[in-house]
């Protein structure tokens, strides 16, 4: 579980990627379900765009402290 925190985003990218071959190379899916899978990578994809906000935020709120030579 660690993991996935840590590195949402390559996981993200390494899906969405997978997902593009086994569309590619299974022409006889249904579009049904390639487009219920599309709106669900976007929506994963916003999950995912805020986790990296959250941690640049934190990120961004440390520098502040170690500027003002207070811990952390």
């Amino acid at each position: 579980m660690e993991f996935i925190k840590t590195h949402p985003a390559r996981i993200y990218a390494v899906l969405v990627a997978a997902l593009a071959l086994v569309v590619h190379y299974v022409p006889d899916l249904p579009s049904a379900l390639i487009l219920a899978l599309a709106a669900a990578v976007l929506g994963i994809g916003e999950a995912v765009q805020r986790t990296e906000d959250s941690k640049t935020v934190a990120a961004g709120e440390g520098d502040e402290h170690q500027d003002k030579g207070e811990p952390a």
